[in-house]
């Protein structure tokens, strides 16, 4: 035993020695690892989600980027009705907590009604936000419905039909800086100092710095939500500063619109009016029907040793009186 204590005596130092040269060993790899990176890297995981970052985008998911987006859209508009209606509560307890402070005279008159317009104030914002997650179901609804043309290929994909609108307000915009006949009939079109034209250039900037490289530059829903509200921003500032100068220049605004909107708008009033054109036409046919074999169980029933009419080739019109009961003879 005394050998063993002897030895551990002498040889306290190596375990305390071995670990720290460890220690060291291993900092000076982690630091030769960080020098090897490259400029602005400093993790090997940043590496990876550049790498991840610079890889194009699947088919897959720039077929489905539109809806990943409408769905991601939709949880945020739910998410403000949930602090809509927490608000709401807040603002009302404020308001029961005002009104037995102001029994007790221990308040103004007034803190009530200050309290109140804030509980008004928190209702109206819930009510905008019910209604946004009702326009947000609707853009999920309508990306659902595009992603079958989506992937037959007779449908642009959702990136690039975003670039094809923001390269079509830009034409749009450099038609009037290009073309001199434009340039003097609508001055205020290539006038910074407007100020409608100052907020289209504003956008522009915004949307331009989010624009994706090309179709296959990898987005995230977020991104893309993001881009698309840009050119929307951009596109309704161009056509707020298109029309001001046009009403400058002495023109009627056209009634009809030629923003992404008003297509859209005038798109679903067609296509609701063929709807009901063709509801009309089944329920007319469907009636003509009716009446033809009305007509015919009545033949039937008058005639019955004549065997079974012919078939009748178009609709019974006028449709056949009701048999009228014999009247008695006094």
């Amino acid at each position: 035993m005394e050998p063993l204590m002897a030895l551990l005596v002498d040889w306290w130092w190596i375990g305390p020695a071995a670990a720290g040269a460890g220690t060291v060993g291993w900092l000076g790899v982690r630091r030769s690892r960080q020098r090897a990176l490259p400029a602005g890297t400093t993790t090997t995981t940043d590496r990876a989600v550049r790498a991840w970052s610079s890889r194009p985008l699947g088919k897959a998911a720039a077929r489905r980027l539109e809806l990943d987006a409408a769905v991601l859209d939709l949880q945020t508009a739910r998410h403000a009705v949930t602090r809509g209606r927490a608000d709401v509560k807040v603002a009302d307890a404020e308001v029961v907590r005002a009104q037995a402070e102001r029994a007790a005279s221990r308040i103004p008159s007034d803190a009530v009604a200050a309290a109140r317009g804030r509980l008004t104030d928190a209702q109206r914002d819930l009510r905008a936000a019910l209604a946004e997650v009702r326009a947000r179901r609707a853009g999920v609804k309508a990306a659902k419905a595009m992603l079958p043309a989506i992937r037959s290929g007779s449908a642009p994909l959702p990136v690039a039909r975003l670039l094809a609108e923001h390269d079509a307000i830009l034409a749009r915009w450099m038609a009037y800086e290009t073309d001199p006949g434009l340039a003097i009939d609508y001055p205020q079109m290539s006038d910074s100092r407007s100020p409608l034209l100052a907020e289209f250039l504003r956008a522009h900037e915004k949307a331009q710095w989010l624009r994706p490289a090309s179709v296959q530059t990898r987005l995230s829903p977020a991104d893309f939500l993001a881009y698309r509200d840009a050119v929307r921003r951009t596109a309704h500032a161009f056509d707020r500063a298109e029309r001001a100068a046009r009403r400058g220049a002495g023109e009627q605004p056209s009634v009809e619109g030629n923003d992404a909107w008003s297509r859209v708008a005038s798109d679903l009033a067609e296509t609701a009016q063929r709807a009901l054109a063709r509801s009309m036409e089944s329920m007319g046919r469907a009636a003509a029907r009716n009446w033809s074999e009305r007509g015919a169980r009545r033949a039937q029933k008058k005639s019955p040793d004549a065997g079974s009419p012919p078939p009748s080739s178009g609709p019974v019109w006028p449709p056949p009186a009701r048999d009228r009961p014999p009247t008695s003879s006094s």
